[in-house]
């Protein structure tokens, strides 16, 4: 008899929390408060280092958002869109006079790039290769929190 190994390992329950560590630079995914899968070397926006508060600001968000849905015909290799702003977001922009941006997504890599690109390149968004976001984008569902922490 012959038993085929699975691809990869699948978690028995649904994904119901995405940790993302910007200091670490992992996206660590939980089920029922277990840790099942962790991706290294994600790449943020151009400006690293900080809370996102304005549009064009090049940082990534930090506090707890949902995965509100996926596209899949972006101009990356899948995108799942991260509910950015938030009421609080946004009203912290806006007491200065400014936009807080949105359109902030966890992606792969560039269409036209063929290969992964180096460092830090988004414009705030979280990007992973193109298997793990094929990956991600089979485990993680419309509703999911995610939590961006420095």
């Amino acid at each position: 008899m012959l038993l085929a190994a699975p691809a990869a390992a699948q978690p028995a329950a649904p994904v119901d929390l995405v940790l993302v560590d910007k200091s670490d630079r992992t996206l660590t995914l939980y089920t029922e408060g277990r840790a099942v899968r962790t991706y290294t070397g994600i790449q943020l926006g151009d400006e690293p280092v900080g809370a996102k508060h304005f549009e064009g600001d090049e940082r990534t968000p930090e506090g707890r958002y949902t995965i509100d849905y996926g596209n899949p015909r972006s101009a990356y290799h899948l995108s799942l869109h991260v509910s950015y702003p938030s009421d609080a977001d946004r009203a912290y922009a806006r007491a200065r006079g400014r936009s807080p941006g949105g359109d902030i997504f966890v992606h792969g890599q560039p269409n036209s790039a063929g290969e992964r690109l180096e460092g830090d390149w988004t414009d705030g968004c979280i990007a992973l290769s193109d298997p793990e976001i094929e990956e991600l984008w089979s485990l993680v569902g419309d509703g999911t929190l995610i939590e961006i922490v420095a």
